[in-house]
């Protein structure tokens, strides 16, 4: 069995179905009806593998955010079949995806979407709420996962008192305070400066690096590409090349010199 090394010091086999976060067989997506219907994505074949943080890259409006919506199970796929962590979610009712999605994947969104009413820890312990946690101690988890992302003295400060790095920072926190199986994040250090872009990527490493987890980060930002285990580039709903990290990493520093 081939195996690969990680940056979080053992070695994972590779291309065996039990090692696999995410497996995406011929998935396509269209959107509209009749003369209006659009395909978005065509046949994509993809494994995330447990303990990879996988970047995705390309151009805009290639199918990327529409692909780790799928995979997130936000979205639907019209054609193929899309397991997480060797379930299938394909045929889930819409019932049985949200328990699933809740309890295994968390999402940062590129749109933050946070409750103007609520504080900052109550906005990032959404998900523990939701699953049933006392209010006390689901704020308590949320503003140590706060802290984690340098943002626990505005625990208590609403959103419209945050900058937008601030309010993408809350949102990472939300998406990562009920411990996901599998973290997918579109553009999470869009909005950061460079030290806070660095916190972020750095624990989205250590998430990847946890017994049983993935993560999957849309970017444009190349100056993450070292955190990633591979980058993934798509263009125009399609998968174009599959890079080991430095050899990723090697290019966008030729690109500019």
């Amino acid at each position: 069995m081939k195996t690969r090394p990680t940056e979080c010091g053992d070695e994972l086999p590779m291309n065996t179905q039990g090692t696999l976060a995410v497996s995406c067989r011929s998935v396509v997506k269209e959107f509209g009806d009749g003369d209006t219907r659009v395909r978005v994505l065509h046949g994509i074949d993809l494994d995330i593998a447990i303990g990879e943080l996988t970047l995705l890259v390309g151009p805009s409006g290639c199918g990327k955010t529409t692909l780790i919506s799928i995979i997130a199970g936000l979205l639907d796929v019209t054609d193929g079949e899309v397991s997480i962590f060797g379930q299938n979610i394909t045929h889930m009712n819409g019932r049985d995806k949200t328990r699933f999605r809740s309890e295994n994947v968390g999402v940062v969104f590129q749109q933050y979407n946070l409750l103007p009413s609520l504080t900052a820890a109550e906005n990032a312990a959404i998900p523990l709420l939701i699953a049933g946690m006392p209010r006390r101690q689901a704020i308590r988890q949320a503003t140590e996962v706060l802290e984690r992302v340098g943002l626990k003295e505005k625990a208590q400060t609403y959103p419209a008192q945050l900058s937008g790095g601030q309010q993408q920072r809350v949102a990472f926190a939300r998406a990562l305070v009920h411990e996901p199986r599998l973290l997918v994040c579109d553009e999470p250090t869009a909005a950061l400066d460079a030290k806070s872009g660095q916190v972020v990527m750095q624990l989205l490493r250590d998430v990847a690096c946890k017994p049983g987890r993935g993560v999957i980060v849309v970017t444009h930002d190349n100056r993450v590409f070292r955190y990633g285990d591979r980058i993934v580039e798509m263009n125009d709903g399609r998968i174009d090349r599959v890079h080991a990290q430095t050899a990723m990493v090697d290019e966008v520093a030729v690109a500019q010199e």
